[in-house]
């Protein structure tokens, strides 16, 4: 072979890498989701005083499977959450003892992070003034037919607001088409159980009562496979850019998620291969899937991870081919767990469809396939 030849094969060899079509393009890779279905932004605002450790446990456990739960709907939607805590005695008294914990957002990871670091401790829960907040300071959807929920829970009378009434809270909820869901930790037949009914009735909302306590844990014969994907499925991601340190957040999360059990670890695992669960910021296989003209190598060097910069272009782009269709294979298995795990939760819950007392995710789930049905989302049982 002359120099020429040579010369060309090299070449060829080095374009045969870069042109390498995106992740997730080719006939036998996952395409992405459909861009279709509603905007659906939900804020969850969470009373933390002295009383509500069941409530913010519930929160922790269950976060993933009514994120699995959502993600069934049909057309898919697009999911933001933001995260609002109250009622915290060490929070600024001017605020109302309000703290908003995270704006709307599409990072699944982040906001688990956030609901992970809830504590508790005994002050006034001012229900008015956190759903008040939740309504002006987020960016919600513009879109016409977007889905817009406010879910706010606690214990003690919804009323005690000083400043913001139930009433005010409402009326300024509904010029947004947002729907205020008040969520009572008590029995349904209480006291102060009336003024989240009545809550509910001024915000056009559904109330619900749970007993904050009641853990609705459905074990699978499933859920140790999937929990033994986390790390495999985590170690596929090939961080880059200004936010790498969200691949350790997600190992973090996933740490987390594992302290509640095999059975919260396999919901979290099923919801990162879900539609919800998007990357592309800092994880250069999502990026390869959402752009297929990306081309990874004019990546900056100082914006790769440690291991890619000791790569050449071509062995970084065969890298991340290779990160891809390790993905596609866990998510194929992941996939095929899911519907076992699904179908088995589906015949745990119709055996026992009436509980003596109602839990928190129970009751976000019921609210949410009713108000998602009337804006033409239907999320299968």
């Amino acid at each position: 072979m002359n120099r020429f030849t040579r010369i060309a094969a090299n070449l060829a060899l080095v374009l045969g890498f870069v042109i390498w079509s995106a992740p997730g393009t080719s006939a036998d890779a996952p395409k992405p989701a459909a861009e279709e279905g509603r905007d659906v932004d939900v804020a969850l605002c969470l009373d933390v005083s002295g009383s509500m450790q069941g409530l913010i446990t519930s929160a922790k456990n269950k976060l993933w499977d009514i994120v699995n739960e959502l993600a069934k709907a049909k057309p898919t939607p697009r999911l933001r959450v933001a995260l609002y805590s109250y009622g915290h005695s060490t929070y600024d008294a001017k605020k109302g003892w309000v703290r908003k914990e995270l704006d709307l957002t599409t990072d699944l990871d982040m906001l688990y992070q956030k609901l992970f670091a809830l504590t508790i401790n005994g002050g006034d829960e001012y229900v008015g003034r956190v759903s008040r907040d939740a309504v002006v300071e987020q960016k919600w959807s513009e879109e016409k037919n977007a889905l817009k929920l406010i879910f706010v829970a606690g214990n003690e009378p919804a009323s005690q607001d000083p400043l913001v009434s139930m009433k005010q809270a409402a009326e300024i909820a509904k010029g947004k088409g947002i729907i205020i869901n008040p969520i009572y930790c008590g029995g349904s037949d209480d006291g102060d159980a009336s003024s989240w009914r009545e809550l509910a009735g001024l915000s056009g909302g559904r109330f619900a009562s749970i007993n904050q306590n009641q853990q609705v844990a459905i074990n699978t014969p499933v859920d140790k496979d999937l929990a033994k994907l986390a790390n495999e499925l985590n170690a596929t991601y090939v961080t880059y850019g200004k936010s790498q340190w969200k691949g350790a957040n997600q190992a973090t999360q996933t740490a987390n998620s594992a302290q509640f059990g095999a059975a919260n670890l396999a919901a979290r695992v099923q919801a990162q291969n879900s539609v919800f669960y998007n990357c592309e910021d800092w994880d250069l296989v999502d990026k390869c899937k959402k752009d297929a003209k990306f081309d990874i190598t004019k990546v900056p060097v100082d914006d790769l991870s440690e291991v890619m910069k000791n790569m050449t272009p071509e062995q970084r782009v065969a890298h991340v081919k290779e990160m891809t269709e390790k993905r596609a294979k866990l998510q194929k298995q992941i996939d095929e767990l899911s519907v076992r795990r699904n179908d088995y939760i589906r015949d745990e819950m119709k055996r026992n469809p009436n509980p003596a007392a109602q839990a928190f995710d129970q009751a976000l789930r019921q609210t949410l396939r009713i108000q998602a049905e009337a804006k033409g989302l239907k999320i299968p049982e």
